[in-house]
C-alpha cells in the first residue's frame, strides 16, 4: 500500500519524538495537593504518542467501575463538547471544534495538527446545538436546537435567557420552555478575546443570582512564545456582567481553564486547568482548584506555585513570588475538559459531594494518560484522597486505538451522569447498576 507523504512525515516525526520520553512517575504520585515534580527536561521537537481514532465499533461502549452501568444516548453528533440539563429534563449537547484561524508557522504547529487530526479530536465541529428529550419508553429525541454557531462551548441558562459562549463571543437568546427549536436570532452581550485561538474554548458558568458570567479563556500559547500581547484578557477567568457585558479579569495565570463549577460546600468557584507542555512525560501536571478573585496561579513563569519555568524570558520574580498554588494536582497532561460537582443521590454514596473530572487524554506522554473520567472525594469543601476511574475503556489496551474521549459532564433529571464524547460523537449516560 502506498502511503502519502504526510503519513510517512508523521510517522517519522511519531516515531522520532517517541525517544527518551516514558513516564518515570506513576500518575498516582502526581494526584493531590503536593504532586512529585521531577526536573524539566528540553527537547528540539517535543515528544508525542497519539492513539489513532477509530470511533465505537457496533455494541461496543466505554466500561464503568462496579456498581455502576452505562447506556448509549444518543450517537451521530457532530463533536459533542458540552451538555446542559434544561430545567424540564431536556439535554442541550454544544457541538464545535476549533475555528482554524491559528496561522501554522512552525514544524512544530504542522506536525500538532497531523497528530491531532489521526487521534480524531479534530473532527469537523456541528457549530450546533442539539436538544435531545428523554421520552416514556427510555430512548430520546434528537432535535436541532440553534444552528450558525461559531465555534462554540459554554452554554447556560437563566431564567428564560440563554447564554452561549461562541469562540469570540457571547450570545444570549430568548429560551421558552419545551421549545425544541431556538427561534430568536439572539443578540451579543460581550466580546470574548479570539484573535490566533490557540485555545478556542470559552468555558461558561453562571453566578448563582444570576447577575453575572464567568469565562474561562485559555491563553495563545504554550509558554507566551506568540508575544505577550496576544494574551490579553487569556489564561484567565473573566467575570462578565449579564445587564450590562462589562467584563473584568477575575483570576489570572491560569493556562487553559476549561471547567467552571461552584463547590457546593463553600460555595467557591473552582476550575480545571490544562497546564503547559513540552518539558518532559511527568511535567506539568493538570490540576483541580479553588479560584480566588484577584488570584494568579502561574502561567507563564511559574508552575504549581513558585517552580520557575525558565524557558520564559524576561524572568519576573515578582509575579512568581505571587503564584498561588492550586489545590490538587490531577497527573501529567490528563487534558480535564470536563468538571461536575455530584450532588444528586442517585449514583452510589461512593459518588456523592465531590467532583467528576472527564480527562481527554494526553498525547505528549508515554504510556498515556488520562481517556477516563475520574472522580475525587470532597470533605469540607476540598478534595481528598486519589482520583477514583470511574468510566475507562476509551483506548485499546495496546494503546494504538482510540475509540472515544470524553468532554463534557452534566446530570439527567434522573440523577444519572452523562458524557460528551468528541471523538466517538456520543453522548453517554451512567447509573446505578
Amino acid at each position: 500500500m502506498k502511503l502519502s507523504s504526510t503519513a510517512i512525515a508523521l510517522s517519522a516525526v511519531l516515531a522520532l519524538a517517541g525517544c527518551d520520553n516514558s513516564a518515570v512517575i506513576s500518575p498516582e504520585q502526581q494526584m493531590g495537593p503536593d504532586p512529585v515534580l521531577p526536573a524539566a527536561q528540553n527537547f528540539l521537537m517535543p515528544p508525542m504518542q497519539v492513539p489513532k481514532g477509530v470511533g465505537w465499533q457496533q455494541n461496543q461502549m466505554p466500561k464503568v467501575a462496579e456498581g455502576l452501568k452505562i447506556d448509549k444516548v444518543a450517537d451521530g453528533l457532530l463533536h459533542p463538547r458540552q451538555l446542559l440539563t434544561l430545567p424540564n429534563g431536556d439535554v442541550l449537547v454544544v457541538e464545535a471544534n476549533g475555528p482554524g484561524t491559528e496561522a501554522v508557522s512552525t514544524p512544530k504547529q504542522l506536525i500538532a495538527g497531523l497528530v491531532k487530526g489521526q487521534s480524531g479530536k479534530g473532527g469537523k465541529g456541528g457549530n450546533r446545538i442539539t436538544l435531545l428529550r428523554p421520552t416514556a419508553d427510555g430512548s430520546w429525541e434528537k432535535h436541532v436546537f440553534l444552528e450558525g454557531l461559531d465555534s462554540p462551548f459554554g452554554v447556560q441558562l437563566i431564567g428564560n435567557t440563554l447564554y452561549v459562549a461562541n469562540t469570540g463571543n457571547i450570545m444570549q437568546y430568548t429560551y421558552q420552555p419545551g421549545e425544541t427549536r431556538i427561534s430568536d436570532a439572539g443578540k451579543e452581550l460581550a466580546d470574548l478575546p479570539d484573535t490566533i485561538n490557540h485555545h478556542w474554548t470559552k468555558a461558561l458558568l453562571a453566578s448563582p443570582d444570576g447577575k453575572k458570567l464567568y469565562v474561562g479563556v485559555g491563553s495563545n500559547s504554550n509558554i507566551t512564545e506568540n508575544g505577550l500581547a496576544v494574551e490579553y484578557r487569556r489564561a484567565a477567568v473573566l467575570e462578565v456582567d449579564t445587564t450590562s457585558g462589562a467584563s473584568r479579569v477575575f483570576a489570572s495565570g491560569l493556562r487553559n481553564p476549561t471547567g467552571l463549577q461552584w463547590e457546593p460546600h463553600s460555595g467557591k468557584l473552582w476550575a480545571i486547568v490544562n497546564e503547559r507542555d513540552e518539558i518532559g512525560a511527568d511535567l506539568v501536571p493538570d490540576y483541580l482548584t479553588s479560584v480566588q478573585d484577584g488570584g494568579f496561579y502561574g502561567w507563564p513563569y511559574s508552575y504549581f506555585g513558585q517552580h520557575v519555568d525558565r524557558r520564559v524570558q524576561p524572568a519576573r520574580p515578582d509575579r512568581v513570588a505571587k503564584a498561588i498554588k492550586p489545590d490538587y494536582a490531577l497527573s501529567s497532561h490528563v487534558a480535564p475538559l470536563g468538571l461536575l460537582f455530584y450532588t444528586a443521590n442517585a449514583l452510589p454514596a461512593e459518588y456523592r459531594g465531590g467532583a467528576f473530572v472527564s480527562e481527554h487524554g494526553s498525547w505528549d506522554r508515554s504510556p498515556l494518560n488520562g481517556y477516563r473520567i475520574s472522580y475525587v472525594a470532597f470533605e469540607q469543601g476540598k478534595p481528598v484522597g486519589k482520583l477514583k476511574a470511574v468510566v475507562t475503556g476509551f483506548v485499546s489496551d495496546d494503546e494504538k486505538e482510540l475509540y472515544g474521549a470524553p468532554v463534557g459532564l452534566a446530570v439527567d433529571k434522573t440523577g444519572a451522569l452523562l458524557i460528551a464524547d468528541d471523538v466517538g460523537n456520543t453522548v453517554w449516560r451512567v447509573s446505578a447498576k
